[in-house]
């Protein structure tokens, strides 16, 4: 009795919970605020809702995620006084001009990516295409570079833990969630040691990811050990949207030249060390050569936004230590996907993939929460003859978003898409792989905090050994599977208002 009443306890002074409780309180004033204003004078209550028609008008005509628009011009109509209110409040999903000012002055920080000479004549055009894209934006397409496939974060974590082990001058680390267990205290065991050795070692975390999951010393602890540490966008006792902008990437540098991504965070539950949903399923990639600097810049540009350096790339350069060229392997492309900028980046390359593709499309996606435009994007390929399949879980980690990803099934089965569940638990991979010639392994999930509201993270591959990999994975891996049929579709439906609720309000999912 005592040890549940000592848990009771501790869950209620926890910060999640206290931060969450400070801020239903300031939801509820505000709206007992707004209330009363709009009963003292009958001409407030109609001038809010004035100004929640012309705010639906411009809802209507401005671009835009059209999921996003439907869930406020419903909560708008329903809601006719207050609903204009709260969207100018919170419904703007452009993140604060504070954040957005501190990110673009830590790229300004940096300069140019680009290399002076792009590597993108060495590819056919159409699929140059999609490299001049990226590069447009920023992310250079590089050769020079090997790439190493894990099917498993399992395996992974044992090469990473070797790598870091044998720093020499920096680690930069840049993780959504950290735990306590098997796989973070060896990890920080290690970069304890490299600290006291004077290698250079900075991590980054998101606050809210990591949110109950750290012990309370967390950050004095490696700060001590001469390990600098950042908690980003913190997570706050107020009633902002900003808090919605999550960073959502999982990188490693090692001396400039390594770099790892992928979908695993820092926790038992990755590598298996426990099994929460059954046998849990993650990919990544390793990165050794000069396109491992993309992942360098990525997590400089973190950095100098929210601290007063003068941190110069010449000394975190690919060769600054490594003096001998490297092996080439294809054409490698790092690149990230924010909020904070104007691009839908991340989706604009599924849908470029899925436009290019003539044979085949397998997919690796936990969550698939998608918009009209990818739905048509997957349904079409399929049905002019192109062979798309998508592996998601067969055991979820959250209940509501698995029946809203089920939800998507049937008409995607009609229109000629595979659909299979690994059967051994939650398949938590983020990839595509197109005609043997095309692969993205990262942290960009099917759905609309990954591809609108987070800060994401992924390699795109053009015709790298590594795919062949990843098609043997994705071939093994659906033979793990159980596909989906029609009938199944017909005997788990749910009535059509609850699949028409969760697509609603799927933005907040």
């Amino acid at each position: 009795m005592r040890g549940k009443l000592k848990k009771l306890f501790s869950l209620l002074t926890s910060r999640v919970v206290i931060i969450g409780f400070l801020i239903a309180i300031q939801l509820a004033w505000f709206v007992i605020l707004f209330l009363r204003l709009t009963q003292y004078a009958s001409w407030i209550n109609v001038g809010f809702v004035v100004l929640s028609v012309l705010i639906e008008l411009y809802i209507i005509s401005k671009p835009g995620n059209p999921s996003y628009k439907i869930l406020w011009l419903l909560f708008i109509g329903t809601f006719p006084v207050l609903g204009g209110l709260m969207y100018l409040m919170f419904g703007d999903k452009r993140p604060s001009r504070k954040m957005r000012r501190q990110l673009h002055h830590g790229k300004r920080a940096i300069g140019a990516r680009v290399p002076v000479e792009s590597v993108l004549g060495g590819l056919p055009s159409r699929t140059a295409s999609i490299g001049f894209y990226l590069e447009r934006c920023g992310f250079p397409m590089y050769e020079n570079t090997q790439v190493e496939y894990y099917s498993v974060a399992d395996d992974a974590y044992v090469q990473l833990i070797a790598d870091l082990k044998q720093a020499k001058h920096y680690i930069f680390m840049e993780y959504f969630i950290i735990t306590e267990g098997v796989m973070w205290n060896s990890i920080k065991e290690v970069l304890k040691e490299k600290a006291a050795n004077g290698v250079e070692v900075r991590f980054i975390y998101d606050d809210l990811g990591s949110i109950g999951c750290l012990p309370k010393h967390f950050r004095q602890e490696l700060s001590e050990a001469g390990i600098h540490v950042m908690a980003f966008n913190p997570f706050r006792p107020a009633l902002s949207a900003v808090m919605n902008n999550r960073s959502h990437r999982k990188i490693t540098v090692i001396d400039g030249y390594i770099a790892y991504t992928g979908g695993f965070n820092l926790a038992d539950e990755y590598i298996n060390e426990i099994q929460r949903f059954g046998h849990w399923k993650d990919t990544g990639v390793r990165l050794y050569g000069e396109a491992a600097y993309s992942f360098t810049l990525m997590h400089l540009e973190m950095w100098n936004a929210f601290h007063d350096t003068e941190d110069t790339c010449k000394k975190y350069k690919p060769h600054y230590y490594h003096s001998s060229s490297f092996p080439s392997d294809g054409f490698v492309q790092p690149y990230y996907n924010s909020p904070f900028e104007n691009e839908t980046l991340a989706q604009d390359v599924y849908l470029d993939l899925l436009a290019q593709a003539e044979r085949y499309v397998y997919i690796f996606t936990p969550y698939l929460a998608i918009d009209d435009e990818m739905q048509r994007a997957l349904c079409m390929a399929a049905q002019r003859g192109v062979d798309v399949r998508i592996v998601t879980p067969g055991i979820p980690d959250k209940r509501i978003v698995y029946s809203l990803t089920r939800s998507y099934y049937e008409s995607l089965i009609r229109a000629g898409v595979r659909i299979y569940e690994y059967t051994p638990g939650f398949i938590h991979a983020k990839s595509y792989l197109v005609d043997d010639r095309i692969g993205i392994v990262g942290t960009i999930n099917m759905d609309y905090r990954s591809l609108y509201l987070h800060m994401e993270c992924a390699v795109l591959m053009v015709e790298c050994s590594a795919l062949k990999k990843l098609k043997l994975d994705c071939i093994v891996t659906m033979e793990k599977s159980r596909r989906v049929t029609l009938q199944d579709c017909k005997n788990r439906r749910r009535s059509r208002l609850w699949q028409a609720i969760l697509r609603t309000i799927s933005p907040l999912l």
